[in-house]
């Protein structure tokens, strides 16, 4: 008479054979103990037999851990995306510069004439001064919101696809496990071999490099 015990996601049974409860992991067998079998003693017997077999399955477990800034901040694409965005912004810095000095001359020459202008008059230019001001604080306003998106956009994408590429890493190279660390704290402590920072962000700088 056989007695099955499978526990889901474990290649074992248990099987009774000439008055020996055996335990069976893959072709090796490993006694357990002799005698007459009684409720008590089988419970006692498959709680044994699933901690054996979660310890082996443990110990076969392939796991690993990850600098998640180390990773992100070394892609090579992240550092040209960074380039892109800070040629960006040094225009845009340029441009703001130019206009708020062209702008002030322009209050100058206004505040040197104000007083040959009647009172209609300087209030007309004054007015027209502060509606060109608002005008220009509002479009450079924009301006630089819609850089903000663009980068923001940018980096969101990166950090998308490096998440699926140590995802697609992990299944390709046999990992139950690979853990994030960083300055949350996700990983408190790991063994420096464990630590997969360095050969994920070569092979992921090689895809790039590959790609381009």
């Amino acid at each position: 008479m056989t007695i099955y015990g499978f526990l889901k996601n474990h290649k074992f049974y248990l099987c009774l054979k000439d008055g020996l409860l055996i335990f069976k992991i893959y072709s090796c067998y490993f006694p357990i103990f002799t005698g007459k079998l009684n409720r008590q003693k089988m419970k006692k017997t498959v709680l044994g037999a699933f901690l054996i077999v979660s310890l082996i399955s443990c110990q076969q477990e392939k796991n690993a851990f990850i600098d998640n800034s180390t990773l992100i901040n070394d892609y090579q694409e992240k550092k040209e995306v960074e380039a892109k965005f800070k040629k960006k912004i040094e225009a845009f810095q340029k441009k703001t510069d130019s206009l708020s000095k062209l702008f002030q001359l322009e209050a100058n020459e206004f505040q040197a004439e104000a007083n040959k202008l009647s009172q209609q008059k300087a209030q007309e230019r004054y007015n027209q001064l502060l509606q060109k001001q608002q005008f220009m604080q509002q479009q450079l306003g924009l301006e630089e919101q819609q850089i903000q998106r663009e980068s923001q956009a940018a980096i969101d994408s990166l950090v998308k696809k490096v998440k699926n590429f140590v995802k697609d890493y992990g299944k390709n190279n046999g990992y139950t496990y690979i853990l994030g660390s960083n300055e949350a704290g996700s990983v408190l402590y790991g063994k420096d071999e464990k630590d997969i920072t360095e050969e994920v962000l070569k092979t992921l700088n090689e895809q790039y490099k590959n790609k381009n």
